[in-house]
């Protein structure tokens, strides 16, 4: 990795959030506003050629009964399959559309006064809703009348033009979003070869970058003709640390694959990799030591996506309203209303309950000022899979506010790969957040650096003590020709398994929303292949169950008692203890018995070591409630024996 090449720094993070754990929800707040602009011209829309399915004979042209659109018609089809799933995914984000090359012009209503000759605004950049979604549907879904529109201008429309509408757009629609982009999908290397008019294009460009747009181009060549940036788009695009371009596809996969439905497939896959904006997490100081600091910026690489939050709605009225719902705390024996001002934090310590102000409170919280502070390096041999405490963060320097940050933290990547070593830190992602030990470990793949949680001496749990079993050596030898005929030879690759809980979702969201057919089957790619399975290890699965069924019975037979400790979930007690423990509990089944029982519990600070049965015994026996969990059944008898 060159260390003149500039990181990518990404959009600013808020850095004031005063919870102790990082609210990943803030992400879906930091809305986005995506702008399709797509060329159309002769090569842009038109199908593809019936000869270049016939590669192998006229058999083969038989057969291909796939559709036959553009690339005009594919990115427009891309661009609906990202609409479907923003609009559910994150709701808050707007997208547009906007042609140009048309023969028409049309730019939204109200824009009389303002020309942009040969641009047709197919969608006004706005948050997408269902109607706006069904018109796009309806128009790919006619041929006849989305022909009309893509009807190519007898003269090239100017991309000085092109770029002022979008930053128009922009102003206009979405001027305080945290991310705005302009997707170019063209076929075209050199729109503009008069000297002027390149000029312009050039302007018109760094107003958007000025405005925070990021110019993020999708080439598409041909069979015939490999896209050259450097002849226009290299002028108008902007070093923003990475790499913004993406070629629809290139020419050796053209000529691979011709047909529209692999075109389409190649361009939304390219497109769908762009989609997710870029969003900082947070923005500190690394400090590798005493008064040495670089800037850095840690983004979420990876992020559980989990299905938009439901509401309740209200349906008695005009038309559909939000519930929005309201939190009232009230005094446990007074049943008054209390406000937020009557209200101090407060913990149990010792049988007390001690409370705290909020400034009191702050200063417990308060560890010093966010930073990633290297303590010393070691082998990253020596981390552990199970040291890995919460998802790691992905960090990438910044010159915002110290200079020479990029080399620096180049060179420090560069040494901690070639040595294999990983920087032990001290890490506070943010003001008033817990301090953590993290890993810092080398990236090949994006460049950059990962911060690893890694566990304190609290957070290390005991191993249950269970007899330890060796298998036989047969057994053994049997399930490792399980493994070799079930082995992934390019193991799991997560872009080929979306996730069929959301995909089940959103299909029946969509087929709501949209009015259509709910459908009947959902396809699901994590559901294993039992056929292929069956196939290449069937009769060694079965050959190690009869192994293991003939190794079990001569188990029991040599150490029944360790059978009896595994044969349950919780493991089985002589006979003779449970006959104590019953015996005992008869002896020992008076009311004053269980009151000095379960104040010595409270004493010392035991009573959460007590089963939930026990708890709820206790408190029945008192006539007091046994509902919610054991943390609540604790917190009513430490309570009862506080005011006593």
């Amino acid at each position: 990795m060159s260390a003149d090449k500039k990181w990518n720094s990404g959009a600013d993070a808020a850095d004031d959030d005063d919870d102790d754990s990082r609210d990943e929800t803030e992400f879906q707040a930091m809305k986005d506003a995506t702008l399709f602009a797509i060329e159309i011209s002769n090569s842009m829309i038109a199908p593809v050629d019936e000869d270049d399915d016939d590669v192998a004979g006229g058999s083969k042209k038989k057969k291909n009964k796939k559709p036959r659109y553009s690339s005009a018609e594919a990115a427009l089809r891309c661009a609906e399959a990202i609409l479907k799933n923003r609009i559910i995914s994150t709701p808050n984000d707007m997208m547009g559309i906007l042609l140009f090359g048309t023969e028409q012009t049309k730019y939204g209503e109200g824009s009389s006064n303002i020309s942009y000759p040969n641009c047709y605004l197919l969608m006004d950049l706005d948050i997408p809703d269902a109607p706006s979604i069904k018109e796009l549907k309806y128009l790919l879904d006619n041929p006849d009348e989305l022909s009309e529109i893509l009807k190519p201008s007898k003269k090239p429309a100017s991309m000085a033009n092109v770029l002022f509408a979008a930053n128009h757009l922009f102003t206009t629609k979405a001027a305080n979003f945290n991310s705005r982009r302009l997707f170019i999908i063209t076929d075209n290397d050199n729109p503009e070869t008069d000297k002027s008019a390149r000029a312009s294009a050039q302007t018109r460009a760094r107003d958007l970058y000025d405005l925070g747009v990021r110019i993020e181009p999708f080439f598409v060549s041909s069979p015939t003709h490999q896209f050259d940036k450097t002849l226009f788009y290299t002028d108008i695009m902007y070093d923003t640390g990475e790499d913004t371009t993406e070629n629809l596809p290139d020419a050796e996969e053209v000529a691979k694959a011709t047909d529209a439905e692999s075109r389409y497939e190649q361009m939304l896959s390219a497109i769908t990799a762009k989609q997710a904006p870029r969003r900082a997490l947070f923005t500190l100081k690394m400090e590798i030591g005493k008064g040495f600091v670089i800037g850095i910026k840690g983004y979420l690489l990876h992020k559980r996506v989990t299905p938009s939050r439901s509401h309740y709605i209200h349906e008695q009225g005009e038309k559909l309203q939000i519930v929005k719902g309201t939190t009232t705390r009230m005094d446990e024996e007074t049943a008054q209303e209390v406000t937020p001002d009557q209200i101090r934090k407060a913990y149990k310590f010792g049988g007390e309950t001690v409370s705290f102000s909020d400034e009191e409170f702050k200063k417990i919280r308060n560890f010093g000022d966010p930073v990633l502070r290297i303590l010393g390096f070691k082998p990253q041999t020596e981390l552990q899979f199970w040291h890995n405490m919460r998802s790691s963060t992905f960090i990438y320097p910044s010159e915002e506010d110290y200079t020479g940050s990029t080399r620096t933290f180049a060179a420090l990547r560069n040494k901690l790969l070639k040595d294999k070593l990983m920087g032990i830190a001290w890490f506070i992602a943010r003001r008033n957040a817990a301090p953590v030990m993290a890993a810092i470990i080398p990236s090949e793949e994006p460049q950059g650096m990962f911060i690893i949680p890694l566990p304190f001496v609290d957070d290390i749990r005991q191993n249950p003590e269970v007899p330890h079993v060796v298998a036989p050596n047969y057994l053994i030898d049997r399930m490792q020709d399980i493994i070799r005929q079930l082995h992934m030879p390019k193991g799991y690759i997560p872009e080929k398994y979306p996730n069929p809980a959301l995909q089940k979702h959103y299909k029946v969201l969509e087929a709501i929303a949209l009015e259509e057919e709910l459908p009947e089957e959902f396809e699901d790619k994590t559901e294993p292949k039992y056929k292929n399975i069956e196939k290449h290890a069937g009769q060694y699965i079965q050959d190690w169950g009869d192994a293991l069924s003939q190794a079990m019975a001569e188990f029991r037979l040599t150490k029944p008692a360790q059978v009896e400790i595994h044969g349950t979930k919780r493991g089985r007690e002589p006979a003779g203890a449970a006959a104590a423990k019953k015996v005992k509990k008869d002896v020992d089944s008076g009311p004053g018995d269980a009151d000095k029982e379960m104040r010595a519990a409270y004493d010392k600070n035991t009573l959460s070591k007590l089963t939930v049965a026990v708890l709820k015994d206790w408190l029945n026996s008192k006539g007091m409630s046994v509902a919610g969990k054991k943390a609540d059944l604790v917190e009513r008898i430490e309570e009862h024996f506080e005011n006593k």
